[in-house]
């Protein structure tokens, strides 16, 4: 960024920081660090080395603290406006507070009308910091910039992850019609297993058991529900239960996956064009390479295109035991939106997809998101080919509710194939079944 854009930047969110009882004190503070080190020199060392540049302006800070101007201030009060200035240099300004929130999963900013974060899965409405369009215009240059990426009225939408692994989407006038508008989804830093899942309520043990005999026993799984219904969180939780030697290929629109622990992991990112509209590497390129990267199991983070087609193949053609999500209402909605994707790319006969999608995924799990904001496993259905169709949802468990127990059907048919070769102890799988009133 260069420093004409810096200083405007910090002009802006000045003003947005100003409408605080304390926002003059930051302008002053300002004034008395751009005499101790000068813009330029700080907006070099920003894109040189940003550690000695934040180094640099927290030393700025204490020396301009230390002059008379500033005696009778409380230490607080210092520590409070140093972090403000350093947020509006380096960080999201106004918002850096928000983006730093570990209860905080979705900031949203609505132009300068409104601003709403997502906590616990719940929107809540937080006071508003733009008064203009030109701030929000200052803080999306602010975080693009470093991204090598860029939105104006002939691409007025980008979608980016940031380098902490948030994503990022942004859409300007003339698109959105109420101003410029950012969304930022955080992602944590730590990942949930099964068993944290269990504890959190949102599957019990016999779910969270039958799940881990699924990926032990190398089950090709879906995981399907709606926005914000918890399906990346759950594929991060399976994905803990792949052995740790097992090489895994993951493959994402935008990095959200987590592997803190499992030892060989190759994560592969898809590419959007560059500002010369070349460059572009889509899902559908990385599914195909990574049958060449000798995988145990491929992940893709979200399937939502013609690659479905590559994923199904992958599955049947030995890679069994690979994960994947997306959008779906049901496991039976599933299939038909499989099959519109497979021909979003290919014109081939829905019978022929669907025989695939029945050969390919074993099982298909059904998240969904409550009320109250709370996520929870709300369907496992086992996939086939059917007497009359080429591919059938078959019901194992259904829960509809979070206060419900939630009803076994049936025990999956290859439970019994995993016994025989010796993956799944014959006591287990009794036991299980006892629980689940299925003996």
């Amino acid at each position: 960024m260069t420093l004409s854009s810096r200083v405007r930047l910090a002009e802006a969110e000045g003003t947005a920081i100003r409408a605080r009882d304390d926002g003059w004190m930051l302008d002053e503070l300002k004034e008395d660090v751009g005499r101790i080190i000068p813009g330029d020199v700080l907006a070099r060392l920003a894109d040189e080395n940003p550690r000695r540049a934040r180094s640099e302006l927290q030393s700025a800070c204490k020396q301009a603290f230390a002059s008379p101007r500033w005696a009778g201030r409380s230490n607080e009060l210092k520590a409070r406006l140093s972090r403000d200035l350093e947020d509006i240099v380096f960080g999201m300004g106004p918002l850096q507070s928000l983006v730093e929130d570990p209860t905080i999963t979705e900031v949203m900013v609505n132009g300068t009308s409104s601003l709403f974060i997502e906590r616990s899965g719940l929107l809540e409405r937080e006071t508003a910091v733009f008064t203009d369009e030109a701030q929000v215009r200052a803080l999306i240059d602010r975080i693009l910039a470093p991204l090598g990426r860029r939105v104006d009225e002939s691409s007025p939408m980008v979608d980016a992850r940031l380098p902490g692994g948030h994503r990022v989407n942004v859409v300007i006038p003339p698109i959105a019609l109420d101003g410029p508008t950012i969304t930022i989804r955080k992602f944590a830093n730590t990942t949930m297993t099964l068993g944290d899942m269990q504890r959190a309520g949102s599957l019990d043990g016999r779910v969270s058991r039958l799940l881990a005999w699924a990926v032990r026993t190398r089950k090709n799984i879906a995981v399907l529900g709606g926005t914000g219904s918890g399906k990346t969180t759950l594929l991060n939780a399976l994905s803990c239960e792949i052995p740790a030697t097992e090489r895994i290929v993951t493959i994402e629109d935008s990095a959200e996956l987590r592997f803190t622990e499992h030892p060989h992991v190759v994560r592969m990112e898809a590419r959007k064009t560059n500002a010369e509209g070349v460059g572009e590497v889509t899902i559908r390129d990385l599914v195909r390479n990574a049958l060449r990267m000798r995988p145990d199991r491929i992940i893709v983070g979200e399937c939502r295109g013609a690659e479905t087609l590559e994923m199904l193949q992958a599955m049947n053609t030995g890679h069994d035991g690979s994960l994947t999500t997306l959008h779906a209402n049901s496991p039976e909605d599933m299939i038909i939106r499989l099959v519109t994707m497979v021909r979003y790319g290919f014109d081939l006969p829905v019978e022929v997809i669907e025989e695939n999608i029945a050969s390919a995924i074993d099982i298909a799990v059904q998240t969904s998101r409550s009320r109250d904001g709370r996520r929870f496993v709300s369907a496992i259905a086992e996939m086939h080919r059917g007497e009359n169709t080429a591919c059938v949802a078959d019901p194992v468990f259904t829960r509809r509710s979070l206060e419900s127990e939630g009803v076994w059907a049936r025990a999956p048919s290859w439970l019994d194939d995993a016994i025989d070769m010796g993956l799944i102890e014959s006591g287990e799988v009794a036991s299980w079944k006892r629980a689940c009133s299925l003996s």
